[in-house]
Parts: structure tokens; sequence; C-alpha cells
């Protein structure tokens, strides 16, 4: 049994979005199978853009993101579902992880070492990214370098290991009988908490 953190990183809070339905698909299979999941969207938070490094290095999360940086300090699994905009995340989902992994979340701090160690080692993850361009165009022809990044930059940086991910091209021109078995793919992996 594991403690999961889904963060449902759709920065809309229009409940009709495919990326909240994703979260919720995650969340169920994750409490079917027995895990303990908590599921934060982050459209239902007001949170302040970083503007300086010192308020990443010497200042903790604010206050609204507190109780989702606890959460992540207590998971053992952390899900990030977003769309892909402009090529990467959402400037909202992106202030969003500025705040939740400040420096003192997110690495050790140690007056010997220049190079910060992640805090987040033995914890794993995975990235749902939902696209409207074709998935394998969005591998093949752009390189996922947004995926790629979230994935070395951010999460492997402060110790996530296995990094998994999920790319849903076309999302914008998927029927139901299609975002039916996008539903059931993150029922599954809920259920697997992978």
């Amino acid at each position: 049994m594991k403690t999961i953190l889904i963060l449902d990183g759709h920065p809309d809070p229009d409940g009709a979005h495919l990326c909240h339905a994703l979260a919720s698909a995650y969340q169920a299979g994750a409490e079917q199978a027995g895990h303990r999941p908590t599921l934060i969207r982050i459209a239902d938070l007001d949170f302040p853009i970083l503007r300086k490094p010192s308020d990443f290095t010497d200042q903790p999360s604010p206050e609204p993101v507190r109780p989702v940086r606890d959460a992540l300090r207590k998971a053992d699994h952390l899900v990030l579902i977003y769309p892909l905009w402009l090529g990467t995340l959402p400037a909202y989902t992106k202030g969003f992880l500025e705040q939740l992994l400040h420096y003192d979340t997110a690495f050790e701090r140690s007056a010997e070492d220049r190079w910060p160690k992640g805090k987040m080692r033995g914890k794993s993850a995975r990235i749902v990214l939902t696209a409207g361009m074709p998935a394998i165009g969005y591998k093949l022809w752009y390189g996922a370098h947004s995926l790629k990044s979230l994935k070395r930059n951010i999460l492997g940086f402060v110790g996530f290991k296995p990094v998994r991910s999920t790319v849903l091209g076309m999302v914008e021109h998927a029927d139901p009988a299609q975002a039916g078995r996008w539903l059931k793919k993150m029922e599954k992996l809920g259920q697997k908490a992978i």
C-alpha cells in the first residue's frame, strides 16, 4: 500500500477538462487497490509567483502550498497531470512547482557541500501530459523537450526515481470511446500506484 500525491496541474478550475477526469480516475483506481491517494487541483489554490532567488532559497513555501508540501513529504509516489501549453507546462503549473519545491522542501542543506542533494530519494513519480498534437509527433519531432526537462531537471534532480511518463495526444479530437480508454488506463495505473 502506497501513499500517493496526485497533482492535477490544469490551471483552469472548469471541471470539464480531461486532466481533471484523468486525475480523478487515477485516484479512484488507487483507492480501489487500497492505496492512500490525495488529489490536489492546483487551479483551486491561490499562491504568489516567485520573483527573486532568495524567496526560493530562504523562505518556506507560502501558506496555501504548505498542506501540499506536507503531503509530498509523506508520499511514496507523485503523479503530476498537466496539459501541454506552448510546448511546456502552463505558467501557473510551473509557478506552483517552484513554490512547492522550495529549497528547504526539496534539498538538504549542508555547509560542506556546494551541490545540493535532493530530499525526494526513495519516491517515484509519474507525469501525465495531454497534448493537442499527436503523442508520437511530440516525442519524435519535438523531442519531448519539456517532458524530458521536467523528468531530469526538476523531479529527477530532487531525487524522484523512477520518473515514468504517459503522453496522450490529439485530446481535443478524442471521441468518448478514446477518452474512456484513457480514463481506464489511468485507473489501472492508480491501482498499481505507478
